[in-house]
């Protein structure tokens, strides 16, 4: 089992600075920050945008893995996403991780726009990713489809990572199931039913065994969030909990939240220590 931590990006960046230098002291197999204009619930917050963050923890780090979770459609053109990743995983020495999704929060109308149906969304996101797939191995790309176009698009110098920076696909449905299991390099979910813990996890069991027929013996890694029905470093117990059964689901890497002072994901840094000093090992 790998581990990782998502860090926000509402702090100055003296604030911001150690604590993705700690995710990297804690032991933690990878980090990610948010890719959103703004966020349900944290629109009145400071929020700093997604790549230059990553781009300044990649400085502060040598080892840990960076990611965004995730990139969405909603706001990025394919080809101007591909500059940005070619930069972090050049900055970061190849430690970067693209999380991907079809997009659906707040983001989806606050440039103005129409309000996509889901069956339109995931077109996008197909296309989307497709795209940035081309983009990221080849060099003068001529497309043009429903949503996105390009004509000579000039991508060199390429990624570190050859023969390009993972893709990790996120997605509930059976589209973006078959698609993850088709595209990805590795499949993100956040779970379905999330007012209880029990029936989120009957859900997260539900597309993993969909997941499992899809990729017919084939392996894939898998990412879960912990922190959709409850918070998972509210206790080391609760996380221990929650970890030994995404372990049993077959999942390789589990992601939870740093704690926040107040309001989502709230809780305390020495439970935080505690979970990476005595439960994580266990797992490793």
């Amino acid at each position: 089992m790998r581990f990782g931590i998502a860090i926000l990006p509402e702090y100055r960046w003296p604030e911001a600075a150690p604590r993705w230098r700690r995710a990297e002291e804690y032991g933690f197999d990878h980090a990610w920050t948010y890719d959103h204009l703004t966020w349900s619930g944290l629109q009145d917050s400071p929020w700093y945008g997604t790549t230059p963050t990553l781009t300044a923890a990649a400085t502060v780090t040598s080892t840990i893995k960076l990611g965004t979770f995730v990139t969405s459609p909603n706001f990025r053109h394919p080809l101007a996403l591909t500059r940005d990743i070619l930069a972090i995983d050049e900055v970061s020495g190849g430690r970067f991780l693209c999380g991907i999704g079809a997009g659906g929060s707040l983001d989806a109308t606050i440039q103005g726009g129409p309000d996509l149906t889901g069956r339109q969304r995931q077109d996008r996101y197909q296309e989307f990713v497709k795209l940035l797939d081309t983009l990221l191995t080849t060099d003068g790309v001529d497309f043009k489809g429903e949503y996105y176009e390009t004509r000579n698009a000039r991508t060199l110098p390429g990624c570190v990572q050859q023969p390009r920076v993972p893709l990790v696909l996120a997605g509930n449905g059976p589209r973006s199931l078959r698609f993850a299991a088709e595209y990805g390099d590795g499949w993100m979910t956040t779970g379905g039913a999330r007012d209880d813990l029990d029936r989120w996890f009957t859900s997260v069991a539900d597309l993993s065994h969909r997941l499992d027929d899809l990729l017919e013996g084939r392996r894939l890694d898998r990412y879960l969030s912990l922190d959709s029905a409850v918070y998972a470093l509210s206790s080391p117990a609760l996380f221990e909990d929650v970890t030994g059964r995404a372990a049993t689901l077959g999942f390789t890497d589990v992601i939870v939240h740093w704690p926040r002072t107040e309001g989502v994901y709230a809780g305390s840094e020495a439970v935080l220590e505690q979970v990476v000093s005595d439960v994580v090992p266990r797992f490793r």
